[in-house]
């Protein structure tokens, strides 16, 4: 088949993709104790292989992997769950896929593969059973929760004690006390509920988000001596924390990012605006000088 050098660049770069995934799905499929899983991202693998090999009968020539692409989304797999790891390296690939598009007519196996890319293997990687997002609703439970009653209660006490160490030990104290609290009616929530969710495992998820979120937004008064400045860095702490959630839920579950990080930072920033009038009232009614 004749075909021009931007043709062929672009088949080469097809061919590097593909391999290139194929290893990483490879790789990954070598780290999974489910055997529903594993079984999963072998089939993958294969795919991705097999259009390499439609593509190297095109252009005649072996192409390597991308060796830093794979240890990336293989440690970002191994780090924040495998599908999010695999969903955002798809996501990388949207130009790929507009590139098969425009060479449709032209390449007889593209109609094939881009079928395979749109319909197989999302199809495969949304049966990846993977626990720590059964147990996403218990995480949300847990950081909003912190989110909204800690910053609010930060912002509260900001005004009101004026100390930072002061307020720190009491915004652990009472994070600590409210993170059991949330373990605690998550366990007995999951329990009366019929689900396949372990409430052992729903309360420890739900625990241990909320006590993560307690001790980042609680850092910047163990370590920044003005309150003012400290209560700044809370409220942009909690903003990152919003954003990186959001974000990993919009790709690990495909939902739309914007209108949920808005929700929720404005729900929290609101909740310590009031929360910082209130502590600035109740100061100057019981007359608390420290």
């Amino acid at each position: 088949m004749v075909m021009s050098a931007e043709t062929r660049d672009q088949l080469e770069m097809f061919q590097k993709n593909e391999i290139t995934e194929h290893h990483i799905y490879r790789k990954l499929a070598r780290s999974m104790r489910a055997s529903e899983n594993r079984q999963i991202l072998e089939e993958i693998a294969d795919d991705e292989l097999r259009h390499y090999k439609t593509w190297r009968g095109y252009t005649q020539k072996d192409v390597r992997p991308d060796r830093i692409k794979i240890w990336m989304y293989y440690l970002i797999s191994r780090v924040f769950g495998i599908t999010f790891g695999i969903k955002l390296m798809e996501r990388g690939e949207e130009d790929a896929q507009d590139h098969y598009e425009k060479l449709q007519g032209s390449i007889p196996d593209i109609d094939v593969i881009i079928q395979e890319e749109n319909e197989h293997e999302t199809r495969l990687i949304n049966l990846i059973d993977e626990e720590r997002l059964r147990y996403m609703g218990s995480i949300v439970l847990g950081l909003n929760d912190a989110l909204v009653e800690l910053t609010g209660a930060l912002a509260g006490l900001t005004l009101a004690l004026q100390e930072t160490k002061l307020i720190a030990i009491t915004g652990l104290i009472t994070g600590i006390a409210a993170a059991l609290s949330m373990g605690s009616s998550a366990y007995l929530s999951t329990k009366s509920e019929e689900t396949v969710k372990n409430p052992f495992r729903a309360s420890i998820y739900t625990g241990s988000a909320y006590i993560v979120t307690v001790f980042v937004l609680i850092l910047p008064y163990l370590i920044i001596e003005n309150f003012y400045i400290a209560l700044g860095f809370t409220m942009a702490f909690a903003i990152l924390i919003i954003a990186f959630f959001n974000y990993y839920i919009s790709v690990a579950k495909d939902v739309e990012f914007k209108e949920r990080f808005l929700e929720m930072t404005l729900l929290s920033l609101g909740v310590a605006a009031v929360s910082f009038v209130i502590g600035s009232v109740f100061r100057s009614l019981l007359g608390i000088d420290i």
